[in-house]
């Protein structure tokens, strides 16, 4: 069932999640690829109840060994937040919750085939998605001399229905049914659903297929506030309670999930090229983007503001497409966290039924001075001055007019 030959990897370290794809290929490495052995690593980046079993799974289906790791605080600390204090957003909608994962996931996995003496790493990524490329350009960049093995660019299978009678001819446990096709991803930050009756982006989603959030109507009928603080750009508490990266997060997905805050349903660019119909629910990453643009609105110069904006497509793509350990990437972190060195205060929000709106800002690096923007008397701002500074800026349109007609 190998499309192709080539030398095969004898010792392998898969990332594994005991979801469809990679159940089937820790059987399939061993039965059909040819590996010696095949180690499962399953990171934990805050599944929750998924992990429950995996071990046994792993070892079940073909593994020599199940190495999981909690990898929730670094995650949270070392790659949500980086991408917070950049306000990072794909294509104005997307918080990138997959795409901030892979890369540690992807750090473990070489360090594991290290320790381990492994010859190679294998995905579970299709050879239409964008994991393909992040899984292997954080390899390539962290340990050039491993081999990758990516089994969807490799084996006969040509759809996720065609790996569902795999597993069942060899008894291998799958969440997933010919019922409820599509694919999951969840981690701290969100939840994605993809594929299978998703496929059909003028299908709205079914409401029971939502984990992290209620739907909108159902949500409280009073608003709830909550009060988020920043201390150099990184959120710290909830509500005056001193939290962990990682415990900060989940205390902030309860909060919003409660108020129906967080879904999203888009249509998204690939890096690969296609167009890819997803639905993500990313409550308390939500929260975060918003209260940490509104603290900067007060922190931040104007000019700091637009440059920094300038940056942030290029900077959600470059996270988006794979590239968290390139050059570049790490070039722009260094201009953002210098910008967050003052980014410090509390943000207020109001959460009713799906909204969530910002009620109130301060820090004690606010730019912001009431004397200078009342509309009321007041001593430190000639009005007259004004007249001036509008006639420099017309100027140009003034000689456009003259000479152009």
């Amino acid at each position: 069932m190998i499309k192709k030959s080539s030398e095969k990897a004898k010792k392998i370290v898969l990332a594994y999640s005991g979801g469809l794809d990679t159940s089937i290929i820790l059987t399939w490495l061993t039965k059909d690829y040819g590996a010696d052995e095949v180690i499962a690593f399953c990171a934990d980046v805050g599944q929750a109840e998924e992990l429950d079993g995996l071990e046994a799974k792993a070892l079940k289906t073909g593994a020599s060994k199940c190495i999981i790791r909690d990898l929730k605080e670094e995650f949270v600390s070392d790659f949500v937040f980086p991408a917070m204090r950049a306000n990072a957003v794909y294509e104005g909608q997307y918080l990138l919750g997959t795409s901030l994962a892979r890369p540690v996931i992807a750090k473990h996995l070489v360090d594991i085939a290290r320790s381990e003496g492994a010859d190679a790493v294998a995905h579970g990524a299709t050879g239409k998605g964008n994991d393909q490329v992040r899984f292997e350009l954080t390899t390539m960049a962290l340990d050039a001399s491993l081999k990758t093995v990516a089994p969807w660019r490799e084996w006969d299978f040509d759809s996720r229905t065609s790996l569902m009678a795999y597993a069942e001819k060899h008894s291998i446990p799958i969440p997933v049914s010919v019922e409820k096709p599509y694919s999951t991803d969840r981690n701290l930050l969100h939840i994605s659903f993809e594929g299978g009756v998703l496929e059909d982006p003028w299908r709205e989603p079914e409401e029971s297929m939502f984990i992290l959030t209620v739907a909108p109507e159902k949500a409280p009928d009073q608003p709830t506030y909550v009060e988020i603080d920043f201390e150099a750009g990184n959120p710290v508490s909830v509500n005056g309670q001193r939290l962990s990266a990682a415990s900060l997060l989940a205390r902030l997905n309860q909060l919003a999930g409660a108020n129906g805050v967080g879904r999203v349903d888009l249509v998204e660019s690939r890096f690969v090229g296609m167009k890819s119909r997803g639905v993500y629910e990313t409550p308390g990453g939500t929260l975060l983007w918003l209260a940490h643009r509104n603290l900067e609105s007060i922190t931040l110069d104007r000019e700091v503001i637009a440059l920094k904006d300038s940056v942030l497509p290029k900077y959600s793509t470059m996270v988006y497409n794979g590239f968290w350990y390139a050059p570049e990437r790490k070039a722009l972190q260094d201009f953002i966290d210098n910008t967050q060195k003052l980014v410090t205060g509390t943000v207020r929000i109001k959460l009713y039924k799906g909204g969530m709106w910002v009620v109130g800002r301060r820090s004690p690096h606010s730019l912001y001075s009431d004397a200078y923007a009342t509309f009321e008397t007041d001593q430190v701002y000639d009005q007259s001055d004004a007249g001036g500074f509008i006639r420099c800026q017309g100027l140009r349109l003034r000689i456009d007019k003259l000479l152009r007609g």
